[in-house]
């Protein structure tokens, strides 16, 4: 567990994310006529406040559909924020502006399909080289060397960097994308679902891959996932997002042991899990957490969960609840958590 006394490496301020939809025909034609409806507008991370200090690595989880990705993907520097500012060691991660461009490549990302981002058209050895080629890390005559000491880094033989991505598994793909993400050497890394897309056995190799090489380069993480137990074994601290919004933030040990939004309870008791009380071991089910998410096109006032949550009150419904301190790492967003 990182101590809270490491400095804040990674920082999203107040960060929100806005995806516009352009308007059809027909809202062209009517627009001629002063009648246009307002444009469809998809609030994918509404002021999200994060920290992730240097040496730690944070947890993201929440549904399908929250902002999780969104959110990963503007503090890796690869899509700029409608609002607010993503900071890495003090400095902009991106240049101001929509259209803005990444300033720095400290911080990478591996995503979810690793067949997906790889080109299929460029041999292992090409694509871990671009990047480093392209910002000076190394030069055409050592590209070879260089390329062959990140796949033995994470476990492929050197003569790898000759073959296609078809050529691969799927576990050995997402070794081949963590290979080039650090093969810009960075001290920041981004996973976006890394370990979803594989077999059981696979993900464990993965996982185990990546606390050795958090160990041997001292890198910080933000590990976004659905698997509670996977972020649970792997992450210092865990936040949890909903609609948009981040609804709680613990270590990991405190936030699975008591969690204070209603949320987090719900996702936890979706997990199934062994009962070793019974007279026979058994799983139990889970339970559901009731409801729909509601549409980011038109989110519900107040509380974004109080449609969802057995608690909700009037205050819930009307009003955005605000950040409070459970303890000096544990801080929810909850009208009615001292009552839960």
């Amino acid at each position: 567990m990182k101590s809270d006394s490491a400095p804040i490496h990674l920082e999203a301020r107040a960060v929100s994310r806005r995806f516009e939809s352009p308007p059809g025909l027909s809202e062209r034609v009517a627009g001629w006529f002063g009648t246009a409806p307002l444009p469809s507008v998809v609030r994918a991370v509404d002021l999200a406040d994060l920290q992730v200090r240097r040496g730690e690595v944070l947890g993201l989880v929440g549904e399908s559909g929250c902002g999780k990705s969104t959110l990963g993907r503007m503090m890796a520097g690869v899509l700029p924020p409608s609002a607010g500012e993503i900071l890495l060691g003090g400095q902009p991660v991106m240049a101001p502006g929509p259209r803005g461009r990444k300033t720095t490549s400290r911080v990478q990302m591996i995503f979810q399909d690793p067949f997906a981002s790889l080109d299929p058209r460029m041999r292992i050895g090409e694509a871990l080289a671009e990047g480093p080629l392209a910002h000076g890390l190394v030069n055409a005559a050592g590209s070879a060397a260089y390329v062959a000491q990140w796949l033995q880094r994470v476990g492929l033989p050197a003569e790898a960097a000759q073959r296609y991505p078809h050529q691969f598994s799927g576990g050995q793909r997402q070794r081949i994308a963590i290979a080039r993400a650090l093969a810009m050497q960075p001290d920041t890394l981004i996973c976006d679902e890394p370990v979803a897309s594989l077999d059981v056995s696979i993900q464990a190799q993965v996982l185990n891959l990546f606390l050795q090489l958090k160990a041997d380069l001292s890198l910080t993480m933000v590990f976004i996932s659905h698997h509670l137990g996977v972020v649970r074994h792997l992450c210092d601290r865990v936040a949890v997002m909903y609609l948009g919004r981040i609804v709680e933030v613990a270590p990991a040990d405190a936030l699975y042991a008591h969690p204070r939004h209603p949320y987090t309870r719900a996702l936890l008791d979706s997990v199934p899990r062994l009962d070793l009380h019974s007279e026979s071991d058994v799983i139990a089910l889970p339970v559901p957490i009731q409801g729909e998410l509601p549409s980011p096109l038109a989110p519900p006032p107040g509380c974004h969960f109080h449609l969802r949550c057995p608690q909700a009150q009037a205050q819930c419904r009307q009003d955005a609840p605000a950040v409070e301190l459970v303890s000096a790492q544990h801080r929810v967003s909850c009208h009615r958590w001292r009552e839960i």
